[in-house]
């Protein structure tokens, strides 16, 4: 068997794979075909390149299921999250980070460890068993060849879900006699900035009229192939979202709590659209839930209307793209093993995992796994993190603990953790499910 982790794929997922493998004295060689082969959502051929959104979501590691994960991750040794830190941008009271020094720094942390190969070429098949370990982490957008292999050995069909990406506005392009610079609640973020976000503001008429362009907007029309594929509803275009209820964005990304205008203080919006810093200058925004299929053309049109963005010039407009996984209860083991074929793993959004830290934290569990039974570790197969922790119970969900009938993407949350066999009250428990996991995580890492 070769002594080398094969990972498949230079994702987040991909890239934190082969980082955990070559953490535990493992060589690995990582493929990424791009930019020899592009795909419909990435725009560069940089390693761990982020395509929709520039946020990891909330960083509260003591009331928040994600905010959890970031630091059970830090506390592995995580690649994605040390370079998140060292490159965040504010956000209130989330991670996010500046995409292009971000990606800049992960390729750069991969190619001067001496144990990790990257090599820049399309894998359009499966390795042999006696290839040694392999983990395919190609993500959501993973090549017809490869997809094909995959569907061969599983002998299942992928699953499948469009994804959505919104759009990203020059700031100097925002006019800020009616916009102002706020987070919701003035809630200070991990750089410390509680002024974090873009606010433009929508009277009744205002967010009515909204409601009517997106609905009556031209959008992207699906092949038809993929007319019956689902979406992932934790991503849904912002006029699909309207379509299942005019009143459901303003209780989404555009509730208008938490916030005052400076403007006209004692007025309080109907809606507000806020917009996020997406890079280390500042120069960048994107429009916080507003992922879209509505045409380019359709999106500078409509989104004009927003008051504060009349003039706004756009770095990117939104896009659609498929996303597929598989069916990961049904095909998986609590090691992220193919059933039958156990040299092959899987990790990331490819498991059926949701959210760029979702998907990184199945790449540091599938390189951890690989690494642990190419060097033989401790005895017997590797062990998985206790269900009590955030890593735990995402992966107990993908692989165990979701019907594999109904089985869809999903993010790290409180209801996938073991309730407590006693009673704590309603305001204390995500505190208590967050001080039971880091407890449980220490205690699996000291193993």
């Amino acid at each position: 068997m070769s002594g080398k982790v094969n990972v498949i794929g230079g994702g987040l997922a991909g890239c934190e794979a082969a980082w955990q493998a070559a953490r535990l004295g493992t060589q690995a060689v990582l493929y990424e075909m791009r930019p020899m082969r592009g795909t419909e959502a990435h725009l560069t051929g940089g390693l761990a390149e982020l395509v929709c959104s520039n946020s990891f979501r909330s960083d509260d590691a003591e009331r928040s299921a994600i905010g959890l994960l970031h630091e059970e991750m830090r506390r592995c040794g995580s690649l994605i999250l040390a370079m998140a830190d060292a490159h965040q941008v504010p956000a209130g009271g989330a991670l996010a980070v500046d995409r292009e020094g971000f990606s800049d720094a992960v390729q750069a942390a991969l190619e001067a460890e001496p144990l990790i190969e990257i090599r820049r070429e399309e894998v359009c098949g499966l390795p042999a068993a006696d290839q040694g370990p392999t983990i395919i982490a190609t993500g959501p957008l993973t090549s017809p060849a490869l997809s094909e292999a995959i569907g061969a050995v599983t002998g299942e069909d992928s699953l499948a879900f469009f994804d959505a990406i919104a759009p990203i506005i020059y700031k100097d392009s925002i006019d800020f006699s009616k916009a102002w610079m706020q987070s919701r609640y003035d809630k200070e973020g991990p750089a410390g900035d509680s002024a974090a976000y873009i606010n433009c503001p929508l009277d009744r008429d205002g967010y009515e009229a909204l409601i009517d362009a997106m609905l009556a907007a031209e959008t992207t029309e699906f092949k038809e192939w993929e007319k019956d594929t689902p979406y992932f509803d934790g991503c849904l275009p912002i006029e699909v979202m309207a379509a299942r209820g005019r009143e459901t964005p303003r209780f989404g990304p555009m509730k208008p709590v938490g916030l005052t205008n400076p403007h006209d203080p004692t007025v309080k919006a109907h809606a507000i659209v806020q917009l996020r810093q997406d890079n280390a200058l500042g120069t960048l925004y994107n429009m916080v839930g507003f992922q879209t299929k509505m045409k380019h053309g359709e999106q500078v049109r409509v989104l004009r209307t927003i008051p504060g963005l009349e003039q706004a010039r756009f770095a990117r407009l939104g896009g659609l793209h498929r996303n597929s996984f598989i069916n990961s209860p049904k095909l998986l083991d609590e090691t992220l093993a193919l059933r039958g074929r156990p040299d092959l793993r899987f990790a990331g959004q490819i498991t059926g995992v949701e959210g760029y830290i979702e998907s990184a934290a199945m790449g540091l569990l599938a390189g951890r796994f690989a690494a642990h039974e190419l060097t033989g570790g401790l005895a017997g197969r590797p062990t998985s993190p206790p269900p009590t922790t955030a890593l735990g119970a995402l992966l107990n969900h993908i692989t165990q603990g979701a019907d594999a009938d109904t089985f869809q993407p999903m993010n790290v949350n409180f209801g996938l953790f073991p309730p407590f066999p006693e009673r704590i009250k309603k305001a204390m428990r995500k505190q208590a499910y967050c001080t039971r996991a880091l407890t449980a995580m220490d205690g699996w890492l000291a193993e």
